[in-house]
């Protein structure tokens, strides 16, 4: 486990923005941790440095050695991303497990650097699995109650034979919650970071070429200035998909094959049930009529992934 430090451009000089965990995958320095840990919404990332420990677990003394990492890819969607340092010699790589044999009560270990506190260990059990607790649907999570804190983000989960079985990521920050941790299983971290470092991007992601918007109260429909509740288009990438089915800005989409469109969820979660290539069929709503295109998804290559986070 490694803590890496995010180094920004603020006003003008480069500053300490945050610090947060990751996990070495290879003893020839790649790194697998968060992309919101590699990355910053606000401002440009300068420089990002990782801390090599090797600490003694019999008295938790422990030699730390600092490299500048190259960011290698990030995916928002996963939340995921791959480091690269140089190394001066072979490192200790985590040894993988396997997150589709994980059961609920299982013993867990997370191992992390909470608050700055390298190499710290919490201990737990698997509280839930297959959880949907993002936005975009696009991962489940593995649900645990070992304690987790700010800078744990990136660190590793483990089994009891010493195997790494998720990548940390989030905790519920609801002062009603306790115990409530969330990581990304295995295999399913490895899958994105392998297709980071060979494309550069997630492969098979659709991509319909829209951004649009659930109506769901007055206010929101006043301001698009429409008269139904329901899911909006409100702009079309030109050449895109949804461009080339004839898809217009200001079209509410009633239903995707069949299946009713009344949120933004109900979009989300269909699209993310297909892959790139396969085609749908939309009904809209239109200046009072309804109409029915076909459109193909594409798929989203690094660019539209960046672009298009609502698509």
């Amino acid at each position: 486990i490694v803590y890496s430090e995010v180094y920004v451009n603020y006003r003008g000089q480069e500053t300490l923005y945050g610090a947060g965990s990751g996990i070495i995958i290879s003893k020839d320095g790649y790194i697998i941790t968060n992309a919101h840990v590699a990355e910053n919404d606000y401002y440009t990332v300068t420089k990002l440095v990782v801390n090599v420990n090797t600490t003694d677990p019999n008295n938790g003394t422990s030699v730390s050695t600092a490299y500048e990492a190259d960011l290698l890819g990030s995916d928002t969607d996963t939340d995921l991303a791959v480091l690269k340092i140089k190394p001066d010699s072979d490192l200790p790589a985590a040894a993988l497990g396997d997150s589709d044999k994980l059961s609920l009560g299982d013993d867990v270990v997370v191992i992390g650097n909470p608050l700055g506190l390298e190499t710290s260990v919490s201990k737990g059990v698997v509280s839930g699995l297959n959880r949907q607790v993002y936005d975009d649907n696009s991962i489940s999570a593995i649900q645990t109650d070992t304690a987790i804190n700010s800078g744990n983000s990136g660190g590793g989960l483990f089994n009891m034979n010493g195997e790494l079985i998720g990548i940390v990521n989030a905790k519920s920050s609801s002062s009603d919650a306790e115990g409530l941790g969330f990581a990304i299983p295995i295999n399913d971290a490895i899958k994105v970071a392998q297709d980071l470092l060979e494309n550069g991007y997630v492969t098979g992601r659709p991509y319909m070429g829209i951004t649009y918007l659930a109506v769901t109260d007055a206010q929101t429909a006043a301001q698009l200035n429409v008269n139904a509740y329901g899911v909006y288009v409100v702009d079309v990438v030109q050449g895109g998909p949804a461009d080339k089915a004839g898809l217009k800005t200001g079209d509410r989409i009633v239903s995707i094959d069949g299946t009713e469109i009344a949120q933004k969820d109900d979009l989300g979660t269909l699209i993310q049930q297909h892959a790139a290539g396969d085609t749908l069929s939309i009904t809209v709503a239109r200046e009072g009529q309804m109409q029915t295109v076909s459109l193909t998804l594409g798929e989203k290559n690094a660019q539209t992934q960046q672009a298009q986070k609502n698509s």
